[in-house]
Parts: structure tokens; C-alpha cells; sequence
């Protein structure tokens, strides 16, 4: 078999989000329009300038690994954790079963252990370096939920993490398809995970005005490419996804829930926060997914998009989709359903992959919350307000990272 012509499907999905701990729990949240956003309970944000946030609720680490083993690890590992266990589950996979050294991992996190950091900074200033913890550093770094899922599953293949900010979670899952089209792994485990609801954080984000303000309507403050738009909603969670080559699925019986056809990057190279002018960048990685995947513009049935609801992202996100898709943009079904999960960074990517696998499998899009007055310059159908039945062929899902990242998916019901 020559280089590339592998075909790469996927057998398992996992998540932990604002809106559910699960792939089906999240799902059931976005169909029905329930927003997992709300008020600080972490830490007092009362003097903030944004004071609501995409929090994880019910998450009990301890139900999954030891009291021992949670305390070495960063809550952005833990919800790694539990996403690669849903995606190993959904997939039927055996682990004693496989050739353990073919089986990799490629989870990023755009932040890393900011937690953990933040909480032994206080502890050097308060009692000096002798009471700074000698797990700091493995649980701060950001490799470390490719490293504790690897560990956990005995997965010995490639193993690490891209980190490419808001982009990190497509870069992981891209880059994996690559590795298995190339031959290197059968299975791979990929995506993101983001724990950053610290408050050096926060107060970074709400330093660059970068995150709505529009706190005393928490599950109306995420409005993607609405007129009324004015920053993003800081999330945490994790989605994972599990991808293997079409014939050891298929040699194992697996239940195959998509393909993964096509992969695009490029960078802006243009600004450390905003991206490129009328899209460029974006516009590349769309047309480098789409040739790669052998996809027609007007095969593309849905886009989840990147859909910020930051007034340059929503914009020039339209615009790249536009200059690629070209009158096919207007029939093509765009949502963001980050107006209810809020954005989770660099678990973004594998949420959002999870959820195109669920609308190429339930034929269900679940729409673009809180879209109630038409900007002239996002005129596109972003499925407002409502979740529409529509039998999906192709679904992209694109995500782009400060620094001038960009990632877009092609996924493709398996036939």
C-alpha cells in the first residue's frame, strides 16, 4: 500500500464539557439549546471585568483514578483522562489485545497546568521554595495529558502534544490522521483538553478585552456572528477522539462512526492575536482540507465553525468561508456551538470533532444559540436558535489559535 492511501476512520468519541460529561450528554444539552454557562463558583471573579464562565460540573476524578494518582496530575490531565477512557469504551477497543507499540497519542492543551502554576506561585511566595511541590513541573507542562492517557493504556506509539493555542485539539487530531496514513500507528488517541479557569488567567484574557462583558446574561453572552457579539466565553473540558485504520477496524469488528477524509494548516503569519485580514489564512487551510480530501466546495453539507463570538474572528471566518465555498456558502448549514459550551482553547478541536460525528450519524445540526440581530458582514445560514434535521454527508470543523494557527477537519459518513 503506498503512502497516504490508508483510510483513517473513527471508532470513538469521548468528552467532558459545560454541558454534559459525555459524548450523549452533551449532545442531548446542544439539541435541546441548554447553555453550560454561568457564574464563577471556582474563584471570586466579583472584581473581573468577565464573570462567567463554561465551568465542568459533577466531575469527580476520583471515580476514574486513584485519590493518589489525581493529586500528580492537573485537572486539564484528569479530563484528558476521562475523555480517552469514553473514546476507548465507545470503540470497543481491547487494550490487552493490540500491538500496544502501534497505538499513540496525540492530545495538546493550549494552556497546560496554569492551575497547578498559579497555586504553587503562591506557595513559593508565601513559604519558599522548600514547600513547592516536586510535582510542579509534569503537572504543569503541557505534554502531560498525551503522557497520563499514554500511561493509563499502555499506548506506546508516537506520543505528544502540538500546542498551537485555540487550534491545538485539530492540530492533534490532523496530525494523527497523518501518522496512520503514513503507516506509523494503527490507532491513535487525539484531541485537546483545557483546564483555565485560574484567575491569572482570566485576568489575562480580561486584560486583552477579549472576552464578553455581558455577565448579567450568562446563557445569552455567547452569540456568535450576531451584530451584538462582544468576546468570547472562557470553557474548560476535553474531547478525545479514536481514530485507527479502516482495515484493523474492520479486522476487529469495530463499529466505524465516520472517516476522516481531509486535513488543512497554514499560518497567518501576520499578528500575535488577530488573524489575517478578510480571512487569508483561513481561507488556505480550507482549501488545502478540502484538496486533500478530493471534496468539491459544494459537497461540504456543514461547517462547525470556529465561531468565537469575538467581532474579527465571526467576521473573517465568514469571509474565508465564502472566498472557498463561493455560492455554495449560502446552502451550506454554519453553526458554533460554542454560543453554549462556551470556548474551551485547545480542547476546542476535539469537542467540536466529536459533535460533527454526532451530526453525520443523528442527522441533526444543532444550531447557532443567541443569533438575534444580523450582522451585514456574517450573512451566512448559521442555523439560529434551533436544532435542524439534515442528513450530513461531509462536515468541516475548523478552529484557529492565537499566533495565527489554523486547523480544519473533514469528516465524511462512512459508506
Amino acid at each position: 500500500m503506498n503512502f497516504g492511501d490508508k483510510r483513517v476512520v473513527i471508532t470513538g468519541t469521548g468528552v467532558v464539557s459545560s454541558v454534559g460529561n459525555t459524548v450523549d450528554a452533551m449532545w442531548e444539552s446542544l439539541i435541546n439549546g441548554v447553555s453550560g454557562i454561568g457564574p464563577f463558583t471556582v474563584f471570586d471573579a466579583s472584581e473581573y471585568r468577565t464573570r462567567i464562565a463554561g465551568e465542568i460540573k459533577d466531575f469527580n476524578i476520583t471515580d476514574f483514578i486513584s485519590t493518589k494518582e489525581a493529586r500528580k496530575l492537573d485537572p486539564f490531565c484528569h479530563y484528558a483522562i476521562v475523555a480517552a477512557d469514553e473514546a476507548v469504551k465507545q470503540a470497543g477497543l481491547d487494550i490487552e489485545a493490540i500491538d500496544n507499540d502501534r497505538f499513540g497519542v496525540f492530545i495538546g492543551s493550549g494552556i497546560g497546568g496554569i492551575t497547578t502554576l498559579q497555586e504553587q506561585m503562591i506557595k513559593l511566595q508565601e513559604s519558599g521554595p522548600s514547600r513547592v511541590s516536586p510535582f510542579l513541573i509534569p503537572m504543569m507542562i503541557s505534554d502531560m495529558a498525551a503522557g497520563a492517557v499514554s500511561i493509563r493504556l499502555n499506548a506506546k506509539g508516537p506520543n505528544f502534544s502540538i500546542i498551537s493555542a485555540c487550534a491545538t485539539g485539530s492540530h492533534c487530531i490532523g496530525e494523527a490522521f497523518w501518522v496512520i496514513k503514513r503507516g506509523d500507528a494503527d490507532i491513535m488517541l487525539c484531541g485537546g483538553a483545557e483546564a483555565c479557569l485560574s484567575p491569572i488567567g482570566v485576568a489575562g484574557f480580561c486584560a486583552m478585552r477579549a472576552m464578553t462583558s455581558r455577565n448579567d446574561e450568562p446563557t445569552k453572552a455567547s452569540r456568535p456572528f450576531d451584530k451584538d457579539r462582544d468576546g468570547f466565553i472562557i470553557s474548560e473540558g476535553s474531547g478525545v477522539l479514536l481514530l485507527e485504520t479502516l482495515e484493523h477496524a474492520e479486522n476487529r469488528g469495530a463499529n466505524i462512526l465516520a472517516e476522516i477524509v481531509g486535513y488543512g494548516s497554514s499560518g497567518d503569519a501576520y499578528h500575535i492575536t488577530s488573524p489575517a485580514p478578510d480571512g487569508e489564512g483561513a481561507v488556505r487551510a480550507l482549501k488545502i482540507c478540502l484538496e486533500r480530501g478530493g471534496i468539491a466546495p459544494e459537497e461540504v453539507d456543514y461547517i462547525n465553525a470556529h465561531g468565537t463570538s469575538t467581532p474579527l474572528n465571526d467576521k473573517n471566518e465568514t469571509l474565508a468561508i465564502k472566498t472557498v465555498l463561493g455560492e455554495h456558502a449560502y446552502n451550506t448549514h454554519i453553526s458554533s456551538t460554542k454560543s453554549l459550551t462556551g470556548h474551551t482553547l485547545g480542547a476546542a478541536g476535539g469537542i467540536e470533532a466529536s459533535i460533527c460525528v454526532k451530526v453525520i450519524n443523528e442527522g441533526k445540526i444543532p444550531g447557532t444559540y443567541n443569533y438575534e440581530t444580523p450582522d451585514p458582514d456574517c450573512d451566512l445560514n448559521y442555523v439560529p436558535n434551533q436544532t435542524l434535521e439534515k442528513d450530513v454527508n461531509i462536515a468541516l470543523s475548523s478552529n484557529f489559535g492565537f499566533g495565527g494557527h489554523n486547523a480544519v477537519l473533514a469528516l465524511k459518513k462512512y459508506k
